[in-house]
This record gives C-alpha cells, sequence and structure tokens, in this order.
C-alpha cells in the first residue's frame, strides 16, 4: 500500500509536468506567431489546461463510474472512464509468440508511456521527426492499461501509423458464448494529431472504419508469410456506430479473429 501511495504521488508530480510541458508547446507552436497580447493568451492557455487536464477529467470519472458496468462489453476505456477503441483482436498464445508474430511482421513494439517518452513524442509530433517506437497512449481493460502495443509509423512521422494494444486476459476467463483467448487487442490507425471533443486535451484522431485497421493487421501476417490460423467469429458483437474516448466516429461489423501461430 505505501508502495501505490509513493508510485501515485510520484505519477501526479509528473503529470503536473507533463501539463506545464504541453502548453508550453502549445503556445509555442500555435498562438505565439498569432497573437500578441500574452498576458492574455498565457491565461487562455492556463485556463484550457486547468479545464482539460483536470476538471473534465475529473467529471468525467465520476460520471462513467456511475453509469457504465464494469464487465467485458467489447471495448476499452480511458483514463477517465470514457469507452474507448473497440477490442477487434484475439489472439492465443504466449506473450512471447505474440511479440514475435508481430515484429516478424514487420511492427515495432511501442515504448512504455513514461514522462520521457511523452515528451519525445511531443517534440517528434511537433517537428514531424521519426519516432519509430513512439509510445500509445493508455486504455484500459479488466482494470488495467495495455500490457504490449505495436506500430507500424507512416512516412517517418509518428502523427500517423497504425497501432494494436494488446491486454493479456484473467486467467480462467471466458469471453462472451465460452471463447477463450490469451489476449485481447484493439486495432486503429492514428491519422492526424487534434484535439478530444470530451476534454479538449490533444491526442491522436483516429480512423473511423476499425475494420479496415482490422483487416490490415491480418494481411501483415499474411504478407511476411507467417504461419498463423485465423478463425473469424462473425457477429462477434452486434455492428454499430459510435464514438470513442477521444470522441472520434467509429462503426464496426462486429467480427472478431482469433489468431494463433502454427
Amino acid at each position: 500500500m505505501k508502495k501505490q501511495t509513493i508510485f501515485n504521488t510520484v505519477f501526479r508530480v509528473f503529470r503536473f509536468i507533463f501539463i506545464v510541458i504541453i502548453g508550453t508547446l502549445v503556445y509555442q507552436a500555435l498562438f505565439s506567431e498569432i497573437l500578441t497580447k500574452k498576458i492574455h493568451i498565457v491565461a487562455y492557455i492556463l485556463l484550457w489546461l486547468f479545464s482539460s487536464y483536470l476538471i473534465l477529467p475529473f467529471i468525467n470519472k465520476l460520471m462513467t463510474g456511475r453509469y457504465l458496468p464494469n464487465y467485458f462489453i467489447g471495448r476499452s476505456r480511458t483514463s477517465d472512464g470514457l469507452l474507448g477503441d473497440p477490442i477487434n483482436l484475439a489472439f492465443i498464445g504466449t506473450e512471447a509468440d505474440l511479440e514475435r508474430l508481430f515484429v516478424n511482421s514487420g511492427w515495432t513494439k511501442a515504448e512504455k508511456l513514461s514522462l520521457n517518452s511523452s515528451i519525445k513524442m511531443i517534440v517528434a509530433s511537433l517537428l514531424g521527426k521519426s519516432y519509430p517506437n513512439a509510445p500509445v497512449s493508455s486504455l484500459f481493460l479488466f482494470d488495467k492499461r495495455q500490457d504490449l502495443a505495436f506500430e507500424k509509423q507512416i512516412e517517418n512521422n509518428p502523427r500517423r501509423r497504425h497501432h494494436v494494444r494488446f491486454w493479456q486476459t484473467p486467467k480462467d476467463w471466458y469471453l462472451p458464448g465460452g471463447k477463450e483467448a490469451d489476449w485481447l487487442g484493439a486495432a486503429t490507425y492514428d491519422k492526424k494529431v487534434g484535439f478530444s471533443i470530451f476534454t479538449g486535451q490533444v491526442t491522436h484522431k483516429i480512423n473511423s472504419d476499425i475494420d479496415k485497421e482490422r483487416d490490415f493487421v491480418l494481411a501483415s501476417f499474411e504478407e511476411e508469410n507467417q504461419q498463423v490460423s485465423v478463425d473469424i467469429v462473425e457477429h462477434f458483437t452486434t455492428s454499430y456506430h459510435g464514438r470513442n474516448g477521444g470522441g472520434d466516429e467509429i462503426f464496426t461489423d462486429g467480427a472478431l479473429p482469433f489468431i494463433k501461430l502454427k
């Protein structure tokens, strides 16, 4: 319990420093040459940071904790409790199997999210510099953030990338219908950097066609001649249109591929 308290304190300090850095970079990149009343701009930025990174996330967490069910519904969650990206991949095998499959299929394992990697990601995005193993934001399933993430950067620019998060399923845990999987994944395509419509935070904006990215992942295995078996369960969930945690429109046919190395 003491270690957890220390971790939470350190995390809050890092988060505060991270917010200040974001505010400074956003001001320099977007506002410093456009507006002249600097004292007003600083006040606006502080208001945006306070509301987007503190007040609105707190309200979202309070609300979602009351009305969203705390069991598997085929969606990940944001740290604020909002529904995140859909689960559209399932894998049967060990962590080593999963990592070997993706690396051999041309994917890069993403760095863990930290203060240092976050700063590198911000700088690379603003300057358009390559960062092939850039971290991905935290999404949660089974009350924990992703265990692994893989990505494919587009045109050496971290603002655009294919990426997929994976969570290891709990022991002796079954999917609806009695299906079993060792890992569940959410594959999406980052098309640009923008602002969340729910909080105003800076975030990646994803392509709405979730199924296209799911199929891209499967195609990458075939292109690199990976020996896998894929059992696609049609209509694992009902098809639907919705929005993810950043407010991006998403749609899916509800099919879930179960992947296993031969």
